[in-house]
């Protein structure tokens, strides 16, 4: 059984608090070592499925910030579970997303096909989204494969402004298909069972989004620490909550000291 700061964690997202596209957020090195330096346990989570784990841990390590497999977690593996919740292992499962969604399903010994037939579809995030991968996810979904997105984040906070989400690529699926997904990323209940059954059942969310990082830090039922250099104010998308959570800084090296004094020992 562990106690005190043992089985709390400090759970970071990714993009948005650590970087925008490929620009490393300012504080965002210093911000993390403040929180450990304090023996505050940080992890990461993510609901962007497009990267691998170790991809999550090299840019994390290019970024000044040393992490274990162990401490990275993301919507693809959130996905892959609620597909293993019906169908078992060499089910086949086609993905509509990144190398992530592959290397969760692979992990996980489901076959990864690329059309129909399939027992299940994955839509995330990915970048060489186009007509024909629509077609086959479509397709697939109309032949009565169970539907799940990683997630349904509009937008995605790049390095010169916002770009179509995972949520955009669902929505296409979603009309092409006539059928709309199970979700599995934040703030929905598989990501919520990631959570805590491989980090800790106590802590605080930091997330730049409101309506994920937020909502699944009150399905948590762990306070809500926003920053302001990813989405939320960003003109054209989530607004600052009225009222604010109880923690707000322009970026994860200002907000660190608030943290620290809320939640490290004396």
């Amino acid at each position: 059984m562990t106690s005190g700061l043992d089985d709390f964690v400090v759970c970071c997202d990714l993009d948005g608090v650590i970087w925008r596209g490929e620009q490393i957020i300012d504080g965002a090195a210093g911000g993390v070592a403040e929180l450990r330096n304090a023996g505050l346990r940080v992890v990461f989570l993510t609901n962007n499925s497009s990267g691998r784990v170790r991809d999550y841990v090299a840019r994390l390590a290019g970024a000044g910030i040393a992490a274990r497999p162990d401490e990275v977690g993301s919507s693809a593996q959130a996905a892959v579970a609620l597909i293993a919740s019906s169908l078992p292992a060499g089910a086949r499962v086609l993905p509509c997303a990144g190398a992530g969604v592959v290397e969760a399903l692979e992990a996980a010994n489901f076959e990864v096909v690329e059309r129909a037939p399939a027992d299940a579809v994955v839509v995330g995030w990915h970048s060489t989204f186009d007509f024909e991968r629509l077609r086959l996810a479509a397709d697939a979904v109309r032949s009565g494969a169970r539907y799940i997105a990683t997630n349904l984040d509009p937008t995605y906070p790049g390095a010169a402004g916002l770009l179509p989400g995972a949520g955009s690529i669902a929505a296409a699926v979603s009309t092409a298909s006539g059928r709309a997904p199970e979700v599995a990323g934040k703030p929905h209940a598989p990501t919520v069972e990631l959570v805590r059954s491989r980090f800790a059942t106590r802590g605080v969310m930091v997330g730049d989004r409101p309506s994920t990082d937020g909502a699944l830090a009150a399905a948590l039922e762990w306070p809500f620490a926003l920053v302001l250099s990813g989405v939320a104010g960003a003109p054209g998308e989530e607004p600052v909550p009225e009222p604010a959570p109880p923690f707000v800084a322009a970026n994860l090296g200002d907000l660190a000291p608030q943290l620290v004094k809320t939640f490290a020992r004396a």
